[in-house]
C-alpha cells in the first residue's frame, strides 16, 4: 500500500496508475487524513465487492488482523474466516511455533501430559 497526498497527485499520477496495474491499492489523504482508497479494478473486486476485496488484500499483506478485516468486510468473524478459507488463504495469524506454544499452554491448563 502506498499513500499519496491530494496536493501531490498530479506529480504522482503515473505511480498511482502503475500501482493499480500491479494490483496494489493506494490511499489518498488530505491534510494527513485518509480521504479515499484507489482500488484496482479486478475480478475479485467484482465477485466479492469492494469491502471484502479490500479486507482480503489488507489481511493477506498483514496490514490488518483477521478480526479487523472481518469488520471491514462487514461480515461476522466466523463467516469471514470461512470466506478466507474457501479462497485458499491461511486463517491462522500466528506462526507454527506460536500455535504449538498455545497448544502446550492449553494442555498445561487442562492438566494433560505431553
Amino acid at each position: 500500500m502506498q499513500s499519496f497526498a491530494v496536493r501531490d497527485l498530479r506529480a504522482h499520477t503515473g505511480e498511482l496508475v502503475r500501482n493499480a496495474e500491479a494490483g496494489e491499492y493506494s490511499v489518498v489523504s488530505k491534510h494527513g487524513k485518509p480521504l479515499f482508497v484507489a482500488v484496482p479494478f479486478t475480478d475479485a473486486l467484482l465477485d466479492a465487492g469492494v469491502h471484502v476485496a479490500l479486507a482480503d488484500q489488507m489481511v493477506l499483506r498483514g496490514e490488518l488482523s483477521v478480526a479487523a478485516s472481518a469488520k471491514m468486510a462487514r461480515q461476522p468473524y466466523a463467516h469471514y474466516l470461512q470466506h478466507l478459507s474457501s479462497q485458499g488463504y491461511s486463517v491462522l495469524d500466528d506462526a507454527a511455533d506460536a500455535v504449538e506454544a498455545d497448544l502446550k499452554t492449553l494442555e498445561d491448563l487442562r492438566g494433560d501430559t505431553v
